[in-house]
């Protein structure tokens, strides 16, 4: 009996390390919003800081298993050393110097994870490499200018946006996104005439479902919206990317390479967002409602006192971040996972983690976080549209270009 007993301790100790040792990507995406969470990291700062230590992470285990090309790294392979450690040594390196103020909390989570990790040389060499592949990554995202400081042109022509202050965000004139080469590389169309039926169409959705007076919107639409806030749409895409991993069982190369895709297109969202909608300015639609008899529609009545039921951001309308992100996060995830009906995951509220949405397909998912921002009466329906495709176009070049098969 005792023997039956050591047995299945060892068994037991062989299948939870094994676990924790395939699970440090996963681990240090949870680590990595909650140290950002502590240091307030929000917006581009925040897409930034996650891509980075998911590019550091990825590029750092494809050193020891080079299954895919790297996105920056150049060192020789080391076969010898644990991919594991050099993972999470080198999102332990970006954080740190992310949210330096983080740093004792950074360094328990570290000390945790290396834990796990039979010591010895491989454990060792891991370390020092994915510091190494760390710097290497610091030193390519220097430059980027995706925290520059912010810059505006107040425009008073009817049809664009009329800014009350400075955006919050930078334009981007000149930033240096992900695997691909200028901000206006995937700069869409513009949004319709204003004289157009599409914007007819849109105008009198927006002006009946978004308004804080609407009563055509419906219970279940309104939660949506609370949900859906700028603080939850990264957040919630990392959430449902760890599940549908954990239920498919990934490998360590693979969610390596899913969790950087993942990261980098969502940082690249902000960019492509920020480049179209200061080269277009459309006005938000509580300025388009508010000034409806300038717009040269019969079709759209004005509204003077219309309000957003969500807060209207203060940078323009056309496209929307939101939607953008949305199709970019759900490309990457269905080209994992697929189009279909998958066992139910959840988002979670990064505010109250008792608020929790339910979605049982990728594109699901995908769809309510871009019909809220019509519920909540910030975007046109066209510029969800066209911003969802941008998302996805955005992804389909990471796809072809990024972390690709080595052989």
């Amino acid at each position: 009996m005792s023997r039956i007993i050591a047995t299945l301790t060892a068994v037991v100790l062989l299948l939870s390390v094994t676990s924790a040792r395939a699970d440090v990507i996963t681990d240090w995406n949870t680590n990595a919003l909650d140290v950002l969470k502590a240091a307030n990291v929000l917006g581009n700062p925040w897409s930034r800081a996650m891509a980075m230590v998911h590019v550091a992470m990825a590029d750092a285990v494809f050193s020891v298993q080079p299954r895919y090309k790297r996105f920056a790294a150049t060192a020789p392979p080391a076969p010898s050393a644990s991919a594991e450690a050099a993972a999470v040594a080198a999102a332990r390196q970006i954080l740190i110097q992310l949210a330096p103020a983080q740093k004792s909390k950074i360094d328990e989570l570290y000390a945790d994870s290396l834990s796990r990790i039979p010591d010895g040389p491989g454990k060792n060499d891991g370390v020092t490499l994915g510091e190494q592949v760390a710097s290497v990554i610091q030193a390519d995202r220097a430059g980027d200018l995706t925290n520059a400081p912010d810059t505006y042109r107040p425009i008073t022509t009817p049809g664009v946006w009329v800014p009350t202050q400075p955006p919050l965000f930078p334009q981007y004139a000149n930033a240096k996104g992900w695997g691909f080469t200028t901000p206006d590389q995937f700069r869409p169309g513009p949004p319709p005439q204003l004289t157009s039926t599409v914007y007819a169409r849109d105008y009198n959705e927006i002006k009946e479902l978004g308004g804080t007076k609407s009563t055509k919107r419906t219970p279940q639409q309104t939660e949506a919206v609370k949900f859906w806030t700028q603080l939850n749409f990264g957040p919630a895409w990392s959430e449902a990317a760890r599940q549908l991993c954990e239920g498919k069982k990934l490998d360590l190369a693979d969610n390596a390479r899913l969790f950087a895709l993942l990261t980098m297109t969502i940082a690249n969202t902000f960019i492509t967002d920020w480049d179209a909608k200061f080269h277009y300015n459309f006005w938000r639609p509580v300025t388009a409602i508010r000034n409806g008899d300038r717009d040269g529609n019969d079709a759209t009545e004005r509204d003077a006192g219309w309000t957003s039921s969500n807060a209207t951001p203060m940078h323009p309308e056309y496209p929307s971040q939101a939607s953008i992100q949305a199709g970019a996060a759900a490309a990457v995830l269905e080209s994992y996972f697929g189009t279909g009906t998958l066992p139910a995951f959840t988002a979670t509220d990064t505010a109250d983690p008792r608020v929790q949405r339910s979605f049982t397909s990728i594109g699901q998912m995908a769809e309510e976080q871009r019909l809220v921002r019509i519920w909540g009466g910030v975007h046109f329906r066209n510029t969800l549209e066209v911003s969802d495709q941008m998302g996805r176009k955005i992804s389909a070049h990471l796809l072809s270009n990024v972390y690709t098969p080595a052989r």
